[in-house]
């Protein structure tokens, strides 16, 4: 009997769970391999997964809702031809053909193949028995004033009876239309009063600075903030503190150095003004000044190699793609990077038609895996927010990130044939930050200075 195990999957550098929205297949089914085994959810994306193996789905470990960390195993499917076909005995098909043959069925092989959802429900009637909250959870308790004792009571219908929004939100519910009453509040102490407040801030609060905070959230004693008037605390999400984990692994990765140089964008103005029109009938959306940007960035990548490189230990990982990655702000906060594959094939046109489908699909959680991953280098525009000047952490295992500041009109000095005049420009600074271990302020330097190269030299 060969049982594999069919693991959550990783979906980008820096997504650790996803919550699993929908079973396409139930324990007893057959499913062929690469066949849609389930659908997941992420704070960036949605995606279906499908299953990396062929036979019989004997067990699944996760309910509909629950979230899973990358590499837990979600469910089993049952591979062995042979054993495959004993346990087809209890699948719905041979339920109906041949009944008898659901008697024959040895009592194991029914204990395996019932779904786990049932025998979840029956072990959730007494609160969680997990004992863990999710920061979602633990938030909406805070807000609420639910303590950490009532938590406790709460029924969960998660995994191994954990509490979940839904049952939280229902809990609230009930106890705002008097089917729960409030406990009521600690009484008084020899050292001073308890208020529900403060209350709050020994329980509640301290779960959720207890829940997997690593060592980056502690590193300043913050405990009398904790009761001071003013102070409301709120649970990072998981989104925010996979990505404050992140960039500090990236900080104490790459010792990061930072190039700025001031570009004029008179050339692509021009392009634009030329282009503009018959693109916008052909496109059906506008040429705004990225995809001449990551042009630029392209050709400055195909100069200096070293740019689009990684490190391994003592080896240096250079490749011979571009997969650009274009950092996009969500609805929802926070940052994802879709990736441009092979941008090093594409001319202006299909950069600006790639680069505006995967930002609307990444604003509305509708990007693949692989679209959000494997890039070798990251663009960051920060001038969308009306900053000139910033300085990206970078997106490892990648060795440079590229910021592009807003476009402003500025006074600038120009030479001419009747000496140096003043004329109003617009300008742009571009802030390169860069992995000293491997690129040096002299190879750093000189590719920013290639990009502004060819953005102001730029020719319709």
């Amino acid at each position: 009997m060969a049982v594999v195990d069919i693991v959550m999957p990783k979906m980008g550098e820096s997504i650790m769970d996803g919550r699993i929205l929908k079973w396409f297949k139930q324990p007893g089914d057959k499913i062929d391999r690469d066949e849609t085994l389930f659908e997941i959810s992420t704070d960036k994306v949605d995606t279906e997964v499908p299953s990396a193996e062929g036979g019989i789905l004997v067990e699944v470990l996760f309910a509909e809702g629950d979230t899973a960390n990358v590499g837990d195993v979600v469910a089993r499917i049952e591979t062995d031809a042979a054993n495959a076909n004993v346990k087809a005995g209890v699948t719905k098909a041979e339920v109906k053909e041949e009944p008898k043959t659901v008697e024959k069925a040895p009592e194991p092989v029914k204990e395996t193949v019932q779904a786990p959802a049932a025998e979840t429900k029956t072990e959730t009637k007494s609160g969680s028995g997990s004992g863990f909250y999710s920061p979602l959870v633990l938030n909406i308790a805070s807000k609420e004033g639910v303590t950490m004792d009532e938590l406790s009571g709460i029924s969960g219908t998660g995994a191994g009876g954990r509490v979940r929004k839904q049952d939280i939100l229902a809990y609230v519910e009930d106890r705002k239309s008097g089917k729960i009453t409030k406990p009521a509040a600690p009484k008084a102490t020899q050292g001073g009063t308890t208020t529900p407040s403060t209350a709050k801030a020994v329980t509640v609060e301290k779960k959720q600075a207890e829940y997997k905070a690593p060592e980056i959230h502690k590193s300043v004693d913050l405990t009398n903030l904790y009761n001071m008037p003013g102070v409301d605390v709120v649970p990072m999400d998981t989104l925010q503190s996979k990505m404050a984990e992140h960039m500090v692994m990236s900080i104490q990765t790459s010792p990061h150095v930072a190039a700025i140089a001031e570009c004029d964008m008179s050339a692509v103005d021009r392009a634009r003004k030329v282009l503009g029109d018959e693109f916008l009938k052909r496109e059906g959306f506008k040429l705004s000044y990225m995809p001449f940007i990551c042009e630029a960035v392209v050709k400055a990548l195909k100069d200096f190699p070293l740019v689009n490189a990684s490190i391994d230990g003592t080896n240096i990982l250079v490749k011979s793609f571009i997969n650009l990655g274009i950092a996009v702000a969500m609805d929802n906060g926070g940052l994802i990077v879709p990736v441009i594959k092979n941008a090093d094939s594409k001319n202006l046109t299909g950069i600006a038609r790639e680069m505006t489908d995967l930002a609307k699909r990444a604003r509305v959680k509708k990007l693949t895996l692989d679209e959000i991953q494997d890039g070798t280098f990251t663009i960051t525009n920060y001038g969308v927010f009306g900053n000139i000047i910033g300085t990206p952490i970078i997106n490892q295992p990648q060795v440079a990130i590229l910021g592009t500041g807003a476009i402003k009109k500025r006074p600038v000095v120009v030479e001419t044939s009747e000496g140096d005049a003043i004329v109003i420009k617009p300008m742009m600074y571009l802030t390169l930050s860069f992995d000293h271990r491997l690129i040096d302020g002299a190879l750093g330097g000189k590719f920013v200075m290639k990009v502004v190269e060819y953005l102001e030299n730029y020719a319709v």
